[in-house]
């Protein structure tokens, strides 16, 4: 049998009526509602009669009150629903209270509830959920604390929590459906300004002494007083990171050298170098494989700015001399970014405006749009969008992996995109920022709180495989802006600007990809190449009669044919000669740049010459017309239109 439990009535809990007119109370009530039988009656009688105030049932052990009659629930209901009984924790949580929706009307706890519930809905839960969480927790917060709405507070979420725990410990149960409705209730309270703090979101990080359990409790201190003097000039997350490789080294120095007292006593022929050759084979606790290159070489480098730093210090455990150099790194890998092709790119984009979870979708739909990292695109602002007269729409992006702000220009398509996304995002009252600690209105707001990386990558993934590309990262969809703007022409300077990169080398990654110059130069050697061994095969199936070839100013090859101005590639008459460039290779910038300078002089011995480049250059524009360059037709046109200038000038 469980032990009783302590449930007697507070002196602020209100007084029920004495038995018989409780009784009378109950049987009006049952009438009005169309429901009562003698069943129920005979039960309530019963109840009455052996417990006159409800509030000594709440003093049995537990097993008597729910032993208690299904027949005389209705009676426990009606009590507990205006106040005068509060039975427990431990009977709230484990009694079903099916009939609770109907028991409330006409209470004192309706209003409260009602106002719960379109708190839960304004903040993206569905009504489905929102009248969930508030029977399974608000529900119970108000009959058993006896205190409105308002009055509540987080140690009361606590208690209840705590009666789950116990109920678990006691009979094995779990309270998966208790929890989620909790944390519900917790995260509405906090947006209807009743209580100051958001629940914590996921698994509390384990502290730097609990990281470093397992290692030596003589070097433990030194390795936790390092990462907590990293603290004042990292960040949390950077320090974490430091702490998992740190205690990688310090179990290997247990494990190898359990005498060792101070890092002074490091060899490296004893410690470093069998270290070093550990982690070439070091097997990832996550994926049970290899641990890749680049995270081998941050291990190391995790060690090497340890003993570098402390000796910087001057703490007494640092070693004598340094142990680890630039050999010991090892060479790490410089892949292409990897980024989406263009038919790729459109599956995805068309998977994404067809998912039902609308705002993770548009999230992804946006750092497509504007390259953002997955940390900046979640960081973002409700105001992060800013008008500028004459200059159009930008975006603000936050302080991100590199602690800089930048402006991205937007386009009408991403604005209205933003516009959807701030009708889609669920309002509530400001959220703590992680970096600056203030108030902060965040753009993609989901059931209260900020949107999660792990909802995001989720959504990209069932995307990406209704899209019928495989695995894809959102950091993919920046590879794939930065691409898209190299192959449109844009400059390295602005490349810089829009990624947000600090230096020239992080941007040049992406002009590797696809160096127009090298695109040029390819085609230029291509041309050459095909004017010494013979005829050039056309669109048309024709050949194009090999040319001698004669270097020109603007440096293609060029020479005398009978039929060179009928060929299908871009040509040009020059005064010596003339140009053949593929059409791959697009006019060359220099083509006639001498005829075009103000410097250029002639005299009336050229006008033989300028005639027959007229009547050539004539000829290309109206061949360039027929195949339908018009870039290319209007050069000639430029040109005719300067010769007959030149041609006046000399006579």
């Amino acid at each position: 049998m469980l032990p009783a439990a302590v449930n007697a009535p507070t002196p602020d809990q209100p007084v029920p009526p004495p038995a018989d007119v409780l009784l009378a109370m109950w049987r009006a009530r049952q009438a009005d509602t169309g429901r009562g039988n003698p069943a129920s009656d005979y039960e309530t009688r019963r109840f009455l009669d052996r417990w006159p105030d409800p509030q000594s049932w709440a003093a049995e052990p537990l097993d008597v009150r729910l032993g208690l009659s299904p027949s005389a629930i209705s009676l426990v209901m009606f009590v507990m629903c205006r106040g005068w009984l509060r039975p427990g924790w431990d009977w709230l949580v484990a009694r079903k209270m099916s009939s609770f929706w109907r028991e409330i009307v006409d209470t004192p706890l309706e209003a409260d509830m009602v106002r719960f519930v379109e708190a839960a809905e304004s903040v993206g839960f569905t009504p489905i959920q929102s009248k969930r969480a508030a029977s399974q927790s608000v529900g119970r917060l108000l009959i058993e604390t006896g205190r409105p709405l308002a009055q509540l507070e987080v140690a009361d979420l606590d208690a209840l929590a705590e009666a789950c725990r116990r109920r678990q410990a006691t009979t094995g149960k779990g309270w998966h459906h208790y929890r989620g409705a909790i944390v519900c209730a917790h995260r509405v309270l906090f947006h209807l300004d009743i209580v100051d703090t958001p629940p914590a979101t996921g698994p509390q990080a384990d502290t730097l002494d609990d990281r470093f359990a397992d290692c030596s409790p003589v070097l433990r201190p030194l390795f936790v007083a390092y990462l907590e003097r990293k603290l004042g000039s990292c960040r949390p997350k950077t320090v974490s990171s430091l702490a998992t490789r740190l205690a990688h080294f310090a179990r290997f120095i247990t494990e190898t050298d359990p005498d060792l007292d101070t890092l002074a006593g490091l060899d490296r022929r004893r410690h470093i170098e069998p270290y070093l050759n550990s982690v070439t084979n070091a097997i990832s606790a996550t994926t049970g494989e290899q641990v890749t290159i680049a995270d081998q070489d941050r291990r190391i480098r995790a060690v090497e700015h340890m003993l570098t730093e402390i000796t910087e210090w001057g703490w007494s455990d640092a070693p004598a001399r340094r142990l680890i150099f630039r050999s010991d790194h090892p060479r790490l890998p410089r892949p292409l970014p990897r980024y989406l092709p263009v038919d790729a790119d459109r599956r995805l984009s068309e998977a994404l405006e067809a998912s039902d979870y609308r705002l993770a979708a548009d999230a992804l739909l946006l750092a497509r749009a504007v390259g953002l990292r997955i940390g900046e695109l979640l960081d973002l602002e409700l105001d992060c969008v800013h008008e500028i007269v004459g200059h159009g729409s930008w975006l603000k992006v936050p302080l991100g992996k590199l602690d800089t702000e930048r402006m991205v220009p937007l386009d009408d398509e991403t604005v209205t995109l933003i516009d959807r996304i701030t009708q889609t995002r669920s309002a509530g009252r400001p959220l703590t920022h992680p970096r600056s600690r203030r108030p902060t209105q965040f753009l993609f707001t989901h059931h209260g709180r900020r949107l999660s990386q792990n909802a995001v990558r989720s959504e990209l993934a069932r995307s990406a495989q209704a899209a019928g590309i495989g695995h894809v990262t959102p950091h993919q969809l920046r590879h794939t802006y930065a691409t898209a703007l190299i192959n449109a022409g844009v400059s390295l300077q602005a490349l810089m600007a829009l990624l947000g990169h600090v230096s020239a080398e992080m941007s040049l990654r992406y002009a590797h990809l696809f160096d127009s110059t090298v695109r040029a130069e390819y085609e230029r050697a291509l041309t050459l190449a095909k004017t010494r061994i013979g005829p050039m095969p056309t669109p048309t199936g024709k050949t194009m009669t090999p040319v001698t070839a004669v270097t020109t100013g603007c440096g293609n090859q060029c020479g005398d044919t009978d039929d060179w101005r009928d060929e299908p590639v871009i040509k040009s008459r020059l005064a010596g000669g003339h140009c053949l460039r593929a059409t791959a290779q697009g006019a060359c910038p220099y083509a006639n740049i001498c005829e075009h300078c103000p410097s250029f002089r002639t005299d009336t011995a050229s006008i033989a010459v300028l005639s027959a480049q007229r009547i050539d250059t004539a000829a290309l524009a109206e061949d360039a017309e027929q195949r339908g360059w018009i870039d290319e037709a209007d050069r000639h046109l430029k040109l005719l239109a300067r010769l007959d200038t030149l041609i006046e000038q000399a006579g």
